[in-house]
């Protein structure tokens, strides 16, 4: 299905103006047709004025044009098409595909085509379609006999070209590693073709945040939530360091292409993509956290060793030098032992004078 662009021109208010003077006329030929003012008329010797009905009396036409026109003259209002900037509407005729309009203004069409959008009622989670208690499309308000007042949305068949924004609702995902995590992505899209999004598929809307939740699943599934090891991510063969968590933006830009591929039939464009939250799914998160947390110290441990035995090295390597002291084997395993339990430990150290001998 390929879009046909109508270049109508914008002429509905000439319409508009032009249908309003022929009611108008209408009415006045009904008045005059009624009353028999146009009826052949001579003025009789001693004034009075005598109507002649053996000549044509054109009443009769004149009441039958302003009855036809005031009956059938609204037939033309449905031809006023109004649309706004990044607006479009996809007209038929009886079943057939004959056009689009674009651009703001006002038009006259055909006023038997009808328009077309199947995802005029489609509420999503997403900018100009969030239904949030209040109605955000044309509505009526109606009064029931039981004196309930209800609201009667009519909804709009123009199609929205406008950069839309889908937040779809968060997925709990398996990573590559088997570990459950939630994650939600956001969507900048739009329309770039409607007649490949009005007749292609059944709802573009519906069918793009379908291929949201595929893509999301299709591609975390490839990454670890953090770096591991031995996990190939980019399918080259050689292992590498791609996560969910330090790698965001590759995994938004895979995600993205891969929405792309699923909706180019649908004539729509993905701007972008990007992680909106991201989580471990909440059976698995404390023990996740009690890794990272037992990981961390763990860490802390090994730079706090590191440290410590670095400066027992300085200390001996100061005293031998200075020759402040000369310490046997024996006496420097004591003292060894003495600094790190004073350097690796969790609380202050009690100092212990030592008054005798060091013998």
């Amino acid at each position: 299905m390929e879009e046909k662009i109508l270049t109508t021109k914008k002429n509905g208010m000439a319409v508009l103006l032009l249908s309003i003077l022929l009611y108008i006329l209408a009415v006045v030929l009904l008045i005059l047709g009624a009353s028999g003012a146009c009826a052949p008329t001579y003025v009789h010797a001693n004034g009075s004025i005598l109507h002649d009905y053996s000549r044509f009396d054109p009443s009769g036409i004149f009441v039958a044009c302003g009855l036809i026109w005031l009956c059938l003259g609204w037939i033309l209002f449905l031809g006023l098409k109004v649309l706004k900037p990044q607006e479009a509407l996809v007209l038929t005729l009886f079943g057939k595909y004959v056009g689009t309009l674009k651009g703001e203004g006002f038009y006259f069409v055909n006023p038997f085509c009808s328009s077309v959008n199947p995802a005029a009622k489609t509420k999503l989670n997403q900018s100009g379609d969030v239904d949030s208690g209040k109605s955000n499309a044309l509505g009526a308000v109606l009064t029931a006999a039981n004196g309930q007042t209800q609201q009667v949305e009519l909804s709009s068949k123009k199609v929205s070209l406008k950069i839309m924004t889908l937040n779809n609702s968060r997925q709990k995902v398996n990573d590559c590693l088997g570990n459950p995590v939630e994650i939600g992505i956001a969507v900048m899209w739009r329309v770039v073709d409607t007649a490949k999004a009005v007749f292609n598929v059944d709802n573009y809307k519906e069918y793009l945040s379908l291929q949201c939740d595929s893509a999301l699943r299709n591609i975390v599934r490839i990454y670890p939530y953090d770096v591991a090891q031995n996990v190939d991510t980019t399918g080259d063969g050689v292992a590498d360091e791609g996560s969910l968590r330090g790698s965001s933006e590759v995994v938004a830009q895979r995600i993205r292409d891969e929405i792309q591929s699923k909706v180019a039939d649908a004539g729509l464009e993905i701007i972008e993509a990007r992680i909106t939250y991201l989580a471990y799914a909440p059976e698995i998160a404390a023990v996740m956290l009690q890794r990272q947390q037992a990981s961390a110290i763990i860490d802390a441990r090994k730079m706090i060793v590191d440290g410590a035995v670095g400066m027992v090295e300085m200390a001996l390597d100061r005293l031998k030098e200075n020759q402040v002291v000369d310490l046997d084997e024996e006496r420097k395993a004591a003292m060894v032992s003495n600094l790190l339990v004073v350097l690796c430990g969790n609380q202050n150290a009690q100092p212990v004078v030592n008054s005798g001998s060091l013998y």
